[in-house]
């Protein structure tokens, strides 16, 4: 079974602006992963960074329905702590920020891709060696031909 790490942005997708194509399309998207993840055909990995992420969000609704969705769906692995940690820093010093590095360091050791929708990230990790497959949630429905 595929092992997904969703980036926080990704699973707070269906609360963004909804008028705007692009967004329509990725929360479209976002749902037709989620219905895969609750039929089991993949795994959804979760991880610490989740849940400190998850706390800053604003919007008591949107925390709650998030949260409720990592519990039910989420499988938290066990991570090489100081592996991770070195990870991080060397995708900080290659420019993400350290909430991004400590995403995708952690996603690196657990998961086949790491689904995402920040631009930025997904640009960055196609300039450097990734050790996780970075793609925008439309990419991955595409490549997996999620209907």
């Amino acid at each position: 079974m595929k092992k997904l790490y969703l980036d926080v942005c990704t699973l707070c997708r269906p609360f963004d602006n909804q008028n705007l194509m692009r967004v329509r399309l990725e929360t479209d998207a976002y749902y037709l992963i989620l219905d895969s993840i609750q039929s089991k055909k993949y795994e959804m990995i979760i991880s610490p960074a989740h849940e400190k992420e998850i706390e800053d969000i604003g919007d008591s609704r949107e925390k709650i329905q998030v949260k409720h969705l990592l519990h039910l769906h989420g499988k938290v692995p066990l991570f090489e702590s100081i592996a991770g940690i070195q990870r991080a820093e060397e995708l900080i010093s290659s420019g993400f920020g350290i909430g991004d590095a400590v995403h995708l360091a952690l996603a690196e050791q657990s998961a086949d891709y790491f689904i995402t929708c920040d631009d930025k990230i997904i640009k960055r990790s196609r300039k450097i060696k990734i050790g996780v497959e970075v793609l925008n949630p439309i990419e991955f429905c595409l490549i997996e031909d999620l209907q």
